[in-house]
């Protein structure tokens, strides 16, 4: 398959950096096509600004001009890997923007055609969803509070994908008291969950 691995963490010695490293060599190895989209090593500006705001539906195309590189690969994949840090209960700010800037009416969504109605997916393209996060809370607590980064990318995104989008999420819990042990253990379920993936 053609797949995207977007990651987003500011630190490239982190431990989110070696997931990374895994997921791709992972994805590699099993035979699959990979781009990688690193947000902090290219500088990606996550603001959505207010000239955007103005075009966002009036003139899309000028919004898409603007990430053109994204929407072009978000479009040539046939899934997509996202790896980031859990903070605040999801995403942060700069996969966030990177979601408001290209993930635009007409890339991954129609706008719904009356109220009460929800949005069109245009992401046919994408079969397969991997999501792979660290979070510093326990997974009950997150459970009991609704858990929103996870229903962001497993529910939420998923009425924009192919019907019957696989979709796999991949979570280290209480990483503010996990051991190497642990960390270790979690690298090789990412290592061995990835390289079992196929088209």
């Amino acid at each position: 398959m053609r797949l995207l691995l977007v990651f987003c963490h500011p630190d490239p010695q982190s431990y989110g950096a070696a997931l990374r490293t895994a997921a791709a060599e992972a994805l590699r190895g099993a035979g699959h096509e990979l781009r990688e989209i690193d947000l902090y090593a290219e500088g990606f500006d996550p603001v959505f600004s207010a000239a955007e705001k103005r075009t966002y539906l009036p003139d899309t195309a000028q919004n898409i001009a603007g990430v053109a590189a994204h929407v072009e690969a978000l479009r040539w994949a046939e899934g997509w890997v996202v790896v980031y840090p859990t903070w605040f209960y999801g995403a942060p700010a700069m996969l966030k923007g990177w979601l408001d800037r290209v993930w635009l009416p007409g890339v991954s969504f129609t706008v719904a055609k009356s109220r009460q109605r929800r949005i069109g997916g245009e992401l046919r393209n994408i079969r397969l969803f991997i999501g792979i996060t660290t979070s510093g809370s326990p997974w009950w607590w997150l459970k009991l509070i609704g858990d929103p980064g996870r229903s962001l990318f497993m529910k939420g995104l998923k009425p924009l994908y192919a019907r019957g989008c696989r979709m796999r999420w991949l979570q280290l819990y209480n990483m503010n008291h996990v051991t190497q042990d642990d960390r270790t253990r979690f690298l090789a379920r990412v290592r061995h969950t990835l390289s079992k993936e196929t088209g």
